[in-house]
């Protein structure tokens, strides 16, 4: 963007917005004031960004941060509370002409502009390389001790390219005197769902082996630390048709006897479930789905000593012996397990009149099964359902909701691509 970078030189250095994707291409637009100003409680953690806005090629920027320092010299806050890292830049797209959400395939990919957008936060990279006519922001993250004196500290932060120092910033972080409960503590509900087989097809390690368990735990923290409290657990293989990059596998294995009984391996459940519940995330277990977006359902025949599916919906007589035999042993390990409390079957944006199906096939086996759903609202099937988050576009009634408190359920809402905001797209706003 020429227009921005006209009569510019040199490098320039401050702070900008932690609420701005700075574009790169484009002269960032910065304050004068080369003091960044945080304020919050013990136990929280608060974020600033800065940005580098360059006229000429550097070759190796760096960002040098000392450990903060309470004024009265009494207090240091340890370097290994700084969060650092370079905004990195991706390619995205935009919303639809109508704004209304951007869910499934683009029909016409012309309709769509293209850009680069600031997202991920490379915590990797010691220094990177920043082209002429660049902006390039850095994020800085630092979490307050519990511990911490109460006051004001002050750091120092110098930018070098190479050797070369081509800014000097300063940092103020007031800590005042109030202290945030840790997160296992935090009341509000958050059910961010994991897919655990990602990270091993990531990092190219065999699932549930001693390294991918390794992964996960590091992978999986920033969820603990954001104070979530939900499992997610596949019982079945792909609950989701494969819509996601990485599939979700089932983490119970269904076993067709050579008499046509069933029997079921729940080893990789249970491992699953007590490497979460060793990370704090141990309020809720939902286990997908009975209904899954494609009804298919894969197990080990015996008889052929192949995989098999089984084609087959709610309402099908084939369908209620198949689950209510699942179901049934479900039940019976999730109590020898002492889980039963604490799981519930869940369903994700399927029609009321499956939901009252599935819901009846699921008292058959077992009706203090607790039952969870991420999708529309239905009056008629909501005393049923234990867990029930709504699309954020609608509403829960206010008795009903007020009602639902009283009855500790969880009742929430989520975001999906059909909404334009707000939302997590690479291009929404940071906030």
């Amino acid at each position: 963007d020429n227009e921005t970078w006209r009569g510019v030189s040199g490098v320039s250095v401050n702070w900008g917005s932690k609420y701005v994707r700075y574009a790169k291409e484009s002269k960032a637009k910065l304050p004068k004031d080369i003091t960044g100003k945080l304020k919050g409680w013990k136990g929280e953690k608060v974020s600033a960004q800065l940005v580098i806005a360059s006229a000429v090629d550097l070759e190796n920027v760096s960002v040098e941060i000392t450990a903060p320092l309470h004024v009265s010299g009494k207090y240091e806050i340890s370097s290994d509370c700084i969060l650092k890292g370079f905004v990195r830049y991706v390619m995205t797209d935009e919303l639809n002409h109508h704004k209304a959400g951007t869910c499934g395939d683009r029909p016409d990919a012309s309709r769509y502009d293209s850009t680069l957008v600031a997202d991920p936060i490379d915590h990797l990279a010691l220094s990177l390389p920043v082209a002429a006519k660049t902006s390039q922001g850095y994020w800085v993250g630092i979490r307050i001790p519990r511990d911490a004196l109460a006051g004001t500290y002050k750091s120092d932060v110098t930018l070098k390219n190479g050797t070369e120092v081509i800014g000097r910033l300063k940092l103020e972080l007031q800590v005042l005197n109030h202290t945030l409960p840790a997160p296992a503590q935090w009341a509000f509900h958050l059910d961010l769902w994991q897919n655990p087989f990602a990270v091993a097809r990531y990092y190219g390690v065999q699932p549930w082996s001693k390294e991918h368990f390794a992964l996960l735990k590091k992978e999986l923290k920033p969820y603990a630390d954001a104070g979530g409290k939900v499992v997610t657990a596949s019982i079945i293989h792909q609950p989701w048709n494969a819509q996601t990059y990485d599939p979700f596998e089932t983490m119970v294995t269904w076993m067709k006897r050579v008499d046509g009984t069933w029997m079921y391996d729940y080893t990789v459940f249970d491992r699953w479930v007590e490497f979460m519940m060793s990370t704090g995330i141990n309020r809720q277990i939902n286990c997908y789905s009975m209904v899954p977006w494609e009804l298919s359902f894969q197990y080990f025949d015996q008889a052929s000593n192949t995989l098999q599916a089984v084609k087959t919906v709610p309402g099908d007589k084939e369908y209620e012996e198949m689950w209510v035999a699942m179901l049934s042993s479900f039940s019976k390990h999730l109590r020898e397990k002492g889980w039963f409390d604490i799981c519930t079957i869940a369903m994700d944006e399927r029609p009321m009149d499956v939901m009252q199906k599935t819901l009846a096939v699921i008292r058959k086996a077992d009706p203090e099964f607790k039952v969870s759903l991420a999708g529309n609202y239905h009056a008629e099937i909501e005393p049923a359902l234990y867990d029930y988050c709504i699309s954020i576009g609608q509403e829960f009634p206010v008795d009903v909701r007020m009602r639902r408190a009283s009855e500790n359920k969880p009742t929430t809402y989520y975001t999906s691509c059909a909404e334009a905001y707000p939302n997590t797209f690479t291009f929404s706003d940071p906030a």
